[in-house]
């Protein structure tokens, strides 16, 4: 089915997006897979192509442009290249940390970060969870303190993407320890201060190419020119951006399924068993259409996501609803053409290998999908 979402302005992104990725991203994946990080020059070659910060003002170095179907493009192509962990930290820096500092940052902080964020100079991260603590964002134990000009933080943080190059940590702390979710705000926290160590480059079963670290705070001295927003209000301001995060998840998601059905569909056409393609044999046909027509409609609804959101209507209960089932889906999907794939699915040279692996993942970041139920049972008034 045609998709009606994108313009010719989108899709000559898309070309350039594609050219970029193909470029200076395939040809390197391996080598950061074992590395377990991009170098920093993927972020800053990514700003000078115009692909970091699109909706960040002209006058802040940034595309001016205000449209998250740019968004949905890179987020698809990062997928289709086959590398995807590679990319997943261009993603974060422009779906889910931008909007903060577009929508919380005053004028001051605007003019002194968004410009590098937009060049890719300032790579950025934002740290909520915590070890042992999950989804309850509530309990959490970081503690920022106020002390004349400055906020002292302490506590830590865990399994934060962008942990290890990160410039700009958004990190959620506790400005009054003795509330739950009132008691919560947004500190910048800033690659140099005092005190702000980085733990472990984590060891994953996937995404390898994504540096995913533990950050450690010890009487670090933020300034509270460092606040994004105002105090006690972090709560309310990370579950305003959240539809935007989950939404983005949910477009990887169909995209790493339509990348893997189009390897897994050369792969059978070419791949012979007991005299003919694999792809002839009718459990094999059925399968593959029942995964391109639940891609299908996965991609309508997504779609219709993405028009909600540049209209300013999209619902927590529906951006939840995108991200369980596409990431569901994506599992599904993901384990049924490495299946096809047979032996060769295995080995992690060939691309469904490594789509496999990366994405388990999925379905825990950014909201489990049994956070994602909660959500849509909750508003259903039950």
């Amino acid at each position: 089915m045609r998709r009606r979402l994108f313009e010719a302005d989108h899709e000559a992104f898309r070309e350039s997006v594609r050219r970029f990725l193909d470029k200076e991203v395939v040809a390197h994946h391996q080598e950061w897979d074992a590395a377990g990080i991009v170098p920093r020059e993927l972020f800053t070659k990514a700003g000078y192509s115009g692909f970091l910060g699109m909706a960040i003002p002209e006058e802040l170095g940034g595309g001016g442009v205000d449209d998250f179907r740019f968004n949905a493009v890179l987020g698809e192509e990062v997928q289709r290249c086959g590398a995807a962990a590679a990319g997943l930290g261009l993603t974060l820096h422009n779906d889910i940390c931008l909007p903060y500092f577009l929508d919380l940052a005053i004028e001051e902080q605007r003019r002194r970060w968004l410009p590098g964020i937009a060049a890719g100079e300032l790579i950025t991260a934002i740290a909520m969870t915590e070890p042992g603590i999950g989804s309850d964002l509530a309990s959490m134990k970081t503690t920022a303190i106020r002390d004349g000009d400055c906020y002292v933080v302490n506590g830590s943080k865990t399994f934060i993407t962008n942990g290890i190059n990160a410039d700009l940590v958004i990190t959620a702390v506790k400005t009054d320890p003795g509330e739950r979710h009132k008691g919560m705000s947004l500190l910048v926290l800033e690659r140099g201060m005092a005190g702000f160590e980085r733990g472990r480059n984590l060891d994953k079963l996937g995404q390898h190419a994504q540096d995913t670290a533990e950050l450690f705070f010890h009487d670090v001295r933020v300034p509270v020119g460092n606040l994004l927003g105002e105090p006690g209000e972090g709560f309310a301001q990370l579950v305003d951006r959240l539809p935007q995060e989950r939404l983005s998840i949910a477009i990887a998601g169909v995209a790493a399924a339509t990348a893997a059905l189009d390897w897994t569909l050369d792969h059978v056409r070419h791949r012979t068993a007991f005299g003919g393609p694999v792809g002839s044999f009718q459990h094999n046909r059925f399968r593959l259409a029942e995964i391109a027509t639940e891609i299908d409609i996965a991609q309508a609804y997504t779609d219709r996501c993405v028009e909600a959101l540049n209209d300013g209507e999209l619902t927590n209960e529906d951006a939840a609803k995108a991200k369980w089932w596409c990431t569901e889906m994506q599992g599904r999907v993901l384990d049924t053409c490495l299946q096809l794939h047979g032996g060769y699915g295995y080995m992690t040279e060939y691309p469904i290998a490594r789509a496999y692996a990366d994405a388990r993942i999925t379905r825990i970041y950014g909201g489990t999908t049994e956070i994602m139920k909660e959500v849509i049972g909750r508003s259903l008034g039950l």
